[in-house]
């Protein structure tokens, strides 16, 4: 999997998924890693940043029971979360209050 992210101004973070048919053979593999990632986005989505997010699925995603696919996907939303908080914290000036 890969996660792209950007910073938005709509105040709350919203998700687009890639599952191409190159790279996911079977439209049940594909929907099946739709319906985990968008459910994995949807328990902990109040607790990321206001983030526009395209997550893709890349080769072998299909090769994955849900169990492993959910730890993955756990672990890219905590990496998700430090990441656009380093890069908040360190793209605003010292003093001021940033708005998103």
């Amino acid at each position: 999997m890969l996660a792209l992210a950007r910073f938005n101004s709509c105040g709350h973070t919203r998700i687009g998924l890639v599952a191409g048919k190159k790279n996911v053979k079977l439209a049940v593999q594909r929907n099946r890693f739709k319906r985990l990632a968008r459910e994995s986005f949807r328990l902990r989505q109040q607790q990321l940043p206001t983030l526009d997010i395209v997550l893709l699925a890349r080769r072998g995603v299909d090769d994955l029971d849900n169990a492993t696919l959910q730890r993955q996907l756990h672990g890219m939303w905590k990496r998700l979360q430090r990441d656009a908080r380093r890069f908040d914290t360190a793209s605003a000036p010292t003093g001021t209050k940033r708005d998103a």
